[in-house]
């Protein structure tokens, strides 16, 4: 049901999706071999596009979507494409959306620099537009989410987290990049300085709906193959939203119990009492709470703008984002 809500919010623009694609296709191609095969490697593993999605509904409720929303489009989908390629690195991972990752198929050297690559690309393709205030907005992100990234894993080694730390985590590194997504997609249409912050504080709302969101799928989510598997985040030792919720309400005794248990770490955690521990306390509930909150600022947000069928396409995919089910 999701994946059809997701196309009917898409089909305002597919196709300006369609030429983002053929775009973000040619951005990748290269003349040495191997990067050319890993960028080939990369596009098959097909996402949401929901950053794409989001340049491109921002650009259409500011004006119209032009050369620059394009290049917009695809400098954040490559920026985010290289932090994935980066992320899987840091985390070991061994598959991306039900394929094998690149560092698990071309070790990590060749994932760093292909990451590094992309990232570059991006950049590349701001300065031969002269989209230097994409510039500016896209360095200060790459910013934040690398402190951000910083200070999730300062936290999980110490496991203190607590609320304001998370969501300063997950604002980060989340909600940065969905936050540029819109103003880059706003600012290729307008120069109405009121709309553009409108757009930036809709895409930050809905950055930390989305990873709140994300974080409740990890006790209540099912196993798939494009999904996240449940209790990974336990089995990493990052403590989110519901179980820091869950661990404020628990007693001192039942707290460190559950944080001793996370410690552990990876498959030595009992991953479905800490989940039991969070239904218990009321974690999900709260954490679900939280994440509508944010989905409501978002909505308001947009009250700047008159109506129309972006308007409820972009309000539409608040609902997808918090209505997910992977």
């Amino acid at each position: 049901m999701t994946i059809n809500k997701l196309s009917q919010i898409t089909h305002l623009i597919e196709s300006e999706l369609n030429q983002f694609n053929d775009r973000f296709k040619k951005s990748l191609k290269s003349n040495v071999s191997l990067v050319d095969l890993v960028a080939r490697y990369i596009l098959k593993q097909k996402g949401k596009k929901i950053r794409p999605v989001l340049v491109l509904l921002s650009s259409k409720i500011g004006g119209e979507i032009n050369e620059r929303s394009y290049r917009g489009a695809t400098l954040v989908e490559l920026l985010h494409t290289a932090t994935l390629v980066h992320d899987d690195v840091v985390d070991n991972a061994e598959t991306r959306r039900g394929f094998p990752s690149i560092n698990a198929v071309w070790k990590n050297k060749v994932a760093v620099l292909m990451g590094d690559y992309l990232l570059s690309r991006g950049l590349m393709l701001s300065v031969e537009g002269d989209d230097f205030d994409f510039l500016r907005v896209i360095t200060n992100t790459v910013k934040r989410m690398s402190e951000g990234e910083l200070l999730q894993i300062s936290k999980t080694r110490k496991l203190d987290n607590d609320q304001e730390t998370y969501f300063k985590i997950i604002s980060d590194k989340t909600a940065s990049l969905l936050s540029t997504c819109c103003e880059i997609g706003i600012r290729s249409s307008t120069t109405n300085e009121d709309k553009i912050i409108a757009l930036r504080e809709f895409g930050e709302n809905l950055g930390m709906a989305f990873q709140i969101r994300d974080d409740i799928l990890d006790f209540i989510g099912t196993k798939k193959i494009f999904g996240k598997p449940l209790g990974g985040d336990i089995k990493e030792k990052k403590l989110t939203l519901p179980l820091i919720y869950a661990l404020k309400q628990a007693s001192d005794r039942e707290s460190k119990k559950i944080i001793s248990n996370v410690k552990s770490g990876g498959k030595k955690v009992q991953v479905e009492d800490v989940i039991e521990f969070v239904k218990k306390y009321n974690g999900i509930d709260y954490a679900v709470k939280v994440s509508n909150d944010f989905a409501d600022k978002a909505i308001q947000c947009l009250s700047i703008f008159e109506a129309s069928e972006t308007k409820a396409a972009l309000e539409s995919l608040v609902s997808f984002v918090i209505e997910r089910k992977n």
